[in-house]
Order: C-alpha cells, then sequence, then structure tokens
C-alpha cells in the first residue's frame, strides 16, 4: 500500500513537472493584439445597462468611436450626425462622439452604423424601436386646454 502511495505522489509530481514547462510556453505566447477600432451608438448608464446600440426615442442619441486616423466619418442609412467632438469619454472606450438624429420615416428595425477613419471602417448594428404611442387617443385630455377643469 505503502509503495503505491509513494508511485502516484511521484507520477503526479513528474506530471506537474513535465507540465510546468508547457504551461510556462503557452503563458510566454503573445497575446491577440486589441481592436484598433469600433463603433457602437449610445452608452450605458448606472440606470439603464440596455442603451448601447439602440436607439432612444425623446432623448438624446450619441454615436461614439475608437479609431485612429484624422476626420473619421459616421454614416447610417437610418441617421445624420453633428457636432463632431474628440474624445476621451467617461465610461466608454472612444476617442470621437458626434449627435445623432432619426431620419425622418425611418421605421422601427435594425441598421447598420459605421465609422471610417485612416481607410479603415467599422461597423455594428443597432435597433430602432417602435414608437410606444404614434397617435393619441381621440377625447384624450390635453395638458392645459381646460378639459380637466371640474
Amino acid at each position: 500500500m505503502r509503495k503505491t502511495v509513494v508511485f502516484v505522489v511521484a507520477a503526479v509530481i513528474g506530471a506537474t513537472a513535465l507540465a510546468g514547462p508547457a504551461m510556462a510556453q503557452q503563458s510566454a505566447s503573445p497575446a491577440p493584439a486589441p481592436a484598433k477600432g469600433k463603433v457602437q451608438l449610445n452608452v450605458n448608464t448606472a440606470i439603464n445597462q440596455t442603451l448601447v446600440d439602440k436607439y432612444v426615442r425623446d432623448a438624446p442619441n450619441v454615436a461614439l468611436a475608437k479609431c485612429e486616423g484624422a476626420s473619421p466619418t459616421f454614416s447610417s442609412p437610418a441617421l445624420t450626425f453633428s457636432n463632431y467632438i474628440p474624445g476621451p469619454f467617461m465610461g466608454v472606450d472612444a476617442n470621437i462622439s458626434a449627435d445623432v438624429a432619426l431620419k425622418p420615416g425611418t421605421p422601427a428595425g435594425t441598421y447598420p452604423l459605421t465609422v471610417t477613419c485612416a481607410g479603415q471602417t467599422y461597423s455594428t448594428q443597432f435597433s430602432v424601436p417602435a414608437p410606444q404611442v404614434s397617435k393619441v387617443p381621440s377625447g384624450a385630455a390635453k395638458a392645459g386646454d381646460g378639459s380637466m377643469a371640474g
């Protein structure tokens, strides 16, 4: 029994000794290079963690990108861009932003968003939700018209 325990311990130590150089070799291999660029619509907040790549109706929307090179340009068939501002920005790894407006008549759906800089293009998809209330019901009270006065 004692010889078996000694043999098992020796086998484990030997396997560990052999695996040690292999493990060291794996950790010595270079890590993949981080992405040089990315693009997104909006950034999450402490209160709402579901804002990234979603257009928010009746609220300010911002395109954000990390890219190297001068004169980055955002593009999307559903959005217009204005007020380009260089970063860095708190809470997101980006170095450029632009204010975003939804083009009139854009239906709910999924659309591409790209940023191009120094000949490189980075893309993502974002969603535009359906409006919650598209028409005010007839006969509904309107603020300030006196219909609520008693």
